[in-house]
């Protein structure tokens, strides 16, 4: 099947409501899965350059080197405010380029690291002295994602997060239909396009209202590699969704 049908079934039949906005003098926030630093990955030139792993470090491919940032694991609630140590070229699927120390720091999940990260502007309520420092508190954030992936209800649930953030699945929002013969047709389709038929599922929302998703996944890996097919074939505004 050409590209070209399947971006034409995508558009004219799902309702696709992702932002994006480059303006880098805005403070901003991104949610998605963090890249954990490898030298293999330099041997490899899947990353541009190298971090120190034995120091809490990240690269980021769009914030520049110094900028403030808060990370946080969002199922923990734990965060650290810190600079961006390198401006660094990574695959666009993931948020930032983080140390494994840093990583260990705010107890990610190794297999599914899930991040916010928030770019901090110098101002009165932000004082540069105070960087690297932990916070329980729970910001409460403007979305404005800078990546084409977004995640959505990914701490609602949990009275011990600590033991559950290892079992968090995670499924890839397709799109939103008005008919579920057009999200059915869409995976035919797309198993066409050597992907597992049974990775997928649609959930009726409501009325004239269904979702087809992909997944659930419980590693990055498998989740990448599926991401990465749908958005070869036009679909470059995916969402994700925490799954049980």
């Amino acid at each position: 099947m050409k590209f070209s049908s399947i971006f034409i079934i995508f558009f004219l039949f799902s309702c696709s409501n992702g932002t994006f906005n480059t303006n880098n003098n805005k403070s901003y926030t991104s949610k998605g899965f963090a890249l954990i630093y490898d030298e293999n990955d330099y041997q490899n030139k899947i990353i541009s350059t190298k971090l120190n792993p034995n120091n809490i470090e990240i690269g980021h491919n769009q914030l520049n080197k110094n900028s403030y940032v808060v990370i946080t694991n969002p199922i923990n609630k734990k965060s650290l405010t810190l600079k961006v140590s390198k401006k660094v070229k990574y695959p666009d699927f993931f948020k930032v380029l983080i140390t494994e120390k840093l990583a260990n720091e705010l107890n990610l999940n190794p297999k599914m690291p899930y991040i916010e990260i928030e770019k901090r502007v110098k101002n009165k309520s932000f004082v540069a002295k105070k960087a690297v420092t932990h916070s329980e508190e729970k910001n409460v954030l403007t979305k404005v994602p800078i990546t084409k992936v977004k995640i959505n209800d990914i701490s609602k649930d949990s009275q011990d997060p600590s033991k559950n953030q290892y079992a968090n699945k995670y499924s890839i929002i397709v799109g939103n239909f008005y008919s579920k013969k057009w999200a059915e047709s869409l995976i035919d389709i797309l198993v066409n396009e050597d992907i597992n038929k049974e990775v997928f599922k649609v959930n009726k929302l409501g009325k004239n209202n269904y979702q087809l998703l992909a997944g659930p996944y419980n590693s990055i890996n498998t989740l990448k590699s599926d991401y990465f097919k749908l958005n070869k074939y036009g679909f470059d505004n995916l969402d994700l969704k925490k799954t049980k």
